[in-house]
């Protein structure tokens, strides 16, 4: 396993991580025990990089569980921000919620530190300076070590690093984007943004949740389309790409998943992948793959194929800022407009 350097933290973690999500007994595998070995054969493998969330079921207190006696050989990151319960306090980046939540999240891990605490998704309602400044805390502590986001806008991170010079205050050293040959966007500005700053890079849905396993094809039965997760599986854009991906796989002769998982860690902006592996089986195939590296020509397929800088449909849950989701944040008043 060769490691990389986590931004510039001086943490070194392996290329491929394993994202728990799946490790949630209501979304992904039902048994914790499966689950657990699952986690030992990644880290045996020697991944040492594990991430998680409290918006993750369970997967917090089985992850707990799976790292006992193991804990201080890993690389333990989770997050924060998403809802955890019916309180409308119980949610996003304040200083209130920050020290319940990591507090909750201590206990559920079985651990006294967190090695990486991320903001799960932005929260536009809650100054940087107040979230920087309560993970700081957290940081001098010594319950957190390094601090990140996740699916933070470029102009955002670049803030939050302005923020955390002119306030002294502890400066985000991640951020964890989706990223995958279906999704190439943040090439265009937040893989430069986060080299220029030195933050390590974590990609998510390097496997475009399911559609880039070779297992989902046009017009073919889908075993994946579980309506909570994967709603983008009948997104016919993404469906004709993967179509056109599957026989460049093969004349590479690579699967499907080792051709996307290769192209991810490609490129000089990305730290590690998630593996989002529910079986065995799933995180075989993907460890098999850990070394295949591929070629320029197969790169320049690839951009043929998809452009870069360029998404093909969007993911679930991928974040759309307020900007997008408010129709009053982009429509003048109708006097306004009527008027001109």
């Amino acid at each position: 396993m060769q490691y990389r350097t986590l931004g510039r933290t001086g943490i070194k973690v392996s290329p491929y991580a394993l994202g728990a999500l799946m490790y949630a007994t209501s979304v992904g595998n039902a048994d914790p025990g499966d689950s657990i070995r699952i986690l030992h054969k990644g880290l045996d493998a020697g991944i040492n990089f594990v991430d998680t969330a409290d918006a993750y079921g369970d997967s917090e207190e089985v992850v707990g569980k799976a790292l006992q006696g193991r804990r201080d050989r890993v690389v333990l990151a989770t997050k924060f921000a998403r809802p955890a319960g019916e309180d409308p306090n119980q949610q996003g980046a304040s200083r209130r919620w920050i020290m319940r939540a990591v507090e909750d999240s201590l206990r559920r891990l079985q651990t006294d530190y967190i090695d990486l605490y991320q903001v799960h998704r932005p929260d536009p309602s809650t100054d940087v300076e107040e979230t920087l400044s309560a993970l700081s805390d957290l940081i001098h502590s010594g319950k957190v070590r390094a601090i990140g986001t996740s699916g933070l806008p470029p102009s955002d991170i670049v803030e939050a690093q302005w923020v955390a010079e002119r306030r002294g205050l502890e400066r985000f050293r991640t951020e964890q984007p989706v990223y995958s040959l279906l999704n190439r966007g943040i090439e265009r500005e937040v893989l430069p943004v986060a080299q220029r700053y030195g933050l390590g890079t974590l990609v998510w849905g390097p496997l475009g949740q399911g559609l880039l396993t070779g297992r989902v094809r046009k017009g073919g039965a889908n075993d994946l389309s579980r309506a909570r997760y994967f709603k983008h599986l009948n997104d016919e854009r993404r469906l004709d790409v993967v179509e056109r991906l599957v026989p460049l796989a093969r004349e590479a002769g690579l699967p499907m998943t080792h051709l996307a998982m290769a192209f991810t860690i490609a490129h000089p902006g990305v730290t590690s992948a998630l593996l989002g592996a529910r079986t065995e089986e799933q995180l075989d195939d993907l460890l098999a793959g850990l070394d295949v590296a591929l070629t320029d020509d197969v790169l320049d397929r690839i951009d043929e194929i998809v452009p870069p800088g360029t998404d093909v449909g969007a993911v679930d849950q991928a974040y759309l800022p307020p900007a997008l989701l408010v129709p009053a944040l982009r429509r003048r008043p109708v006097a306004e407009r009527s008027a001109t």
